[in-house]
């Protein structure tokens, strides 16, 4: 295969546009010479500008496995700023000239909306008429399920989350990996006490903190235990979800977390594992890449491992429930669907996984096909996927812009002991209902 694309770091955080509105985005008219449409004479394809991996991907498919395919229905890209996406959807959808694949906006409820609209492809039912639907991993599955309401955006990416450790650490001080939290909390004490950070966090961004939070409720609560919350049948205040919060904010308490944690960075709490200067990190498979980076990781590929978020005693979830989340995902229009579109749909489950590892070293949640030499990281995260029957999200994953805001800002509060965990609830449930 040759590659369309130069390898870059597979680290993903949130897009944040920057740029003024293109002139493409300005003069670019309502589906795009053929691209919308049934009769579409285009594989049309909109996404945000800041996404250049998948358009990248599927440019080289389109040159390779998907040649044909691509030869009855050429690709054609459109971008646009992420900031203008929605709207751009919106006005398209509102024309039935949405093309054949587009980004599936900044939220999920706006995905909803157009599928309520009819405007978003079935993939459970039109992947089962095409016999690919065994092509994606079920775990991918789940989560967009959870996240959607229905299998109706494509995994493109697939990042799974929980905690990467220090194999030399751990060995030194004579600890086995924690399968449980009690075992995880009575690790963290003996490091402690023989003057190790246990874990590295960056308080600024506070979701690295929310996220334990969210593993905490799962494992105790079980994986619906948020969506409950959601529906209105439980409140963050409830004792059970306060005892969550109160379990991550002693670990603040016990000086886990080392010092300064609400002025800790991103990028610090990153180079705090990868210089050895904490044993233990909660992040998303994203971190592969800065782990493959020889320059940025001083302890070693092979001196990290991964392990589940660990249960917790008498807990009604359990460690197969994996976090995941599939980034800003893209769909197909149901109503510019036609057989052509059906064999480029087909050719993407079928090619896409490999592509996506070999050429971009990024794990998507599509199943790799034929042989792709992956390193030992990559490989238990694979793993992992393909043992998951069922994930689960984040904590913030259903939540409102604002409680996101107000729960990830009063993060560091939390474990700092700023804030009681009663009170960091009581705030974030307080924005669930505005």
């Amino acid at each position: 295969m040759t590659t369309a694309f130069a390898r870059r770091s597979t680290r993903r955080v949130a897009f944040i546009a920057t740029g003024a509105v293109t002139a493409l985005a300005l003069t670019a008219c309502a589906g795009g010479g053929g691209t919308g449409g049934a009769d579409a004479t285009q594989f049309g394809f909109l996404v945000n500008t800041e996404n250049t991996t998948i358009p990248d991907l599927l440019t080289n498919l389109s040159e390779n496995a998907c040649s044909a395919e691509n030869e009855a229905l050429p690709l054609t890209v459109e971008t646009v700023p992420q900031t203008q996406l929605d709207q751009r959807l919106q006005l398209l959808a509102g024309q039935n000239a949405l093309p054949a694949q587009y980004a599936a906006g900044n939220a999920p409820a706006l995905t909803k909306e157009l599928a309520a609209g009819g405007q978003v492809l079935d993939f459970e039912k039109t992947l089962t008429d095409l016999g690919v639907i065994d092509q994606v991993e079920p775990a991918a599955v789940s989560t967009i399920e959870a996240l959607y309401g229905g299998f109706n955006v494509l995994p493109y990416q697939y990042n799974i989350e929980g905690i990467w450790y220090n194999k030399q650490i751990l060995a030194d001080n004579g600890i086995d990996v924690p399968a449980t939290w009690d075992e995880l909390t009575a690790a963290a004490a003996e490091l402690n006490g023989a003057g190790v950070q246990p874990f590295s966090a960056s308080g600024e961004q506070g979701w690295p903190i929310t996220r334990l939070i969210s593993g905490y409720i799962f494992r105790d609560l079980g994986p619906d235990a948020l969506q409950k919350v959601a529906d209105g049948d439980a409140q963050l205040t409830d004792p059970e979800y306060v005892a969550a919060a109160q379990a991550v904010a002693d670990l603040g308490a016990d000086g886990y977390f080392g010092q300064g944690v609400g002025s800790i960075d991103y990028d610090t709490a990153f180079n705090t594992f990868l210089t050895g200067n904490a044993a233990m990190f909660y992040m998303g498979s994203w971190a592969l890449g800065d782990f493959a980076n020889e320059e940025r990781n001083q302890i070693g590929s092979e001196n990290i491992g991964f392990m589940p978020f660990p249960a917790v005693d008498g807990g009604a979830g359990d460690a197969s429930q994996t976090p995941a989340n599939v980034g800003l995902p893209m769909t197909f229009s149901a109503k510019a669907y036609n057989d052509q579109v059906g064999d480029w749909l087909t050719c993407i489950a079928n090619n896409y996984g490999a592509a996506s590892l070999s050429e971009a070293s990024t794990i998507s949640g599509f199943k790799v096909n034929g042989d792709v030499e992956v390193d030992e990281l990559t490989q238990v995260v694979q793993d992992q996927i393909a043992d998951t029957d069922q994930s689960v999200l984040w904590f913030e994953a259903l939540f409102n812009s604002k409680a996101t805001e107000t729960s990830q800002k009063n993060a560091a509060q939390l474990v700092t002991g700023a804030i009681s965990a009663e009170d960091f609830m009581n705030l974030v449930q307080a924005d669930l209902g505005s």
